[in-house]
């Protein structure tokens, strides 16, 4: 019997020294985590959420206004949905047949969708959805995740990761999961110009490329780099063009969206709180390949827990929102709507809103 157990055990190590994985960690220098401290502070000030039914849908990861005032939301299936102002009544708007995150409309008030599966895609007045581009400089783009738009109509988007494409990985959670849980630099900032139909890449090596917004100026833009905890700056226009800063390091959670909201501010959600297991091993990648072998359920993955904040351009914190009973996991992002705080969602089965009591700090000069 004894020979039997040590034959397990045998294979179960050699399983787990060499059995191959879509990973190859690299090691890096994890920031401590501080936790709900300073400008992070614990709270429940976001316990008062209203839950807003989708009729099924699940996983609203981001959401746009027209110039009407109608809301649109993406969802896991693959379906855009519109909402008429003043309504509670929502209505398919367009099918990618992919998975819509990112959206934002351009100057033509055309929806712009970042699709994980199908890349840049357009959706006409007509509601005819039509990629602008899948590739760039010759790499395909395999996780698209946020977009926005310039006011000369330039258009700026996220390609989270070039290996791990999240059609190809089973989803755009489990594809982020393998990303960061390898930290190997797969992300790029890129730039489709519709005038000339032409993909740049303005930055790449990137940890999990996310949330990006055009500043209110047009002279900046936001960039969410997941995997590293932190936001960065990218300059536009002026001196210091094609230049990039980092302006808010080492966050307690992982962050996702950024989006404009008013006064000057940036709301990000923080899809999770960071996970021990993959700071403590940052330095020791062959311990990360062993975990990776395990059953999924022991390897690191999101936790609930609902987290937004406001920013200024410079990286200040405005507003600290959190609700720890969770009412709403997964925090993606937000946006000011009138008197509420709407919050998307990578899981959930409804929109989240928030109402403004109190004056939100404005950004300062």
């Amino acid at each position: 019997m004894w020979k039997w157990a040590l034959g397990i055990i045998v294979l179960v190590i050699l399983y787990l020294l060499t059995w191959p994985v879509a990973i190859q960690p690299q090691a890096w220098n994890a920031p401590q985590n501080k936790g709900y401290t300073g400008a992070f502070e614990r709270n429940s000030e976001l316990t008062s959420i209203e839950l807003e039914s989708l009729g099924g849908e699940s996983g609203p990861e981001d959401l746009a206004l027209d110039s009407d005032g109608n809301l649109y939301i993406t969802v896991k299936s693959g379906a855009i949905l519109r909402r008429a102002m003043n309504t509670n009544e929502w209505e398919l708007f367009a099918q990618t047949h992919g998975r819509p995150l990112g959206i934002e409309f351009d100057r033509n008030q055309r929806l712009l969708v970042a699709d994980a599966y199908r890349g840049l895609l357009r959706i006409t007045n007509d509601r005819v959805v039509e990629t602008l581009t899948n590739e760039a400089e010759g790499s395909p783009i395999r996780y698209a995740d946020d977009v926005d738009v310039d006011a000369e109509g330039m258009i700026y988007f996220s390609d989270a990761s070039t290996k791990f494409g999240a059609e190809e990985f089973g989803g755009t959670y489990e594809a982020s999961l393998l990303d960061i849980m390898e930290h190997g630099g797969n992300g790029r900032l890129l730039r489709y110009n519709p005038a000339t139909n032409q993909t740049d890449v303005l930055l790449d090596g990137l940890q999990f490329a996310n949330g990006v917004a055009v500043s209110h100026d047009s002279n900046y833009l936001l960039l969410v780099e997941t995997g590293q905890y932190r936001i960065l700056k990218y300059w536009l226009n002026g001196p210091q063009q094609g230049t990039m800063e980092i302006i808010l390091d080492n966050l307690p959670g992982f962050p996702d969206n950024v989006n404009r909201g008013n006064d000057g501010r940036y709301w990000v959600g923080l899809v999770s709180p960071r996970n021990d297991f993959l700071d403590n091993m940052a330095a020791y990648p062959g311990v990360r390949k062993i975990a990776q072998r395990l059953p999924a359920f022991l390897r690191p993955k999101a936790t609930d827990y609902a987290h937004v904040i406001a920013i200024d351009g410079d990286g200040r914190v405005l507003e600290n929102l959190q609700d720890p009973a969770t009412n709403y996991p997964q925090t993606t992002g937000a946006i000011e709507v009138g008197e509420h705080l709407y919050l998307t969602s990578l899981t959930a089965p409804a929109l989240a809103r928030w109402r403004i009591v109190e004056s939100l700090k404005p950004a300062s000069d």
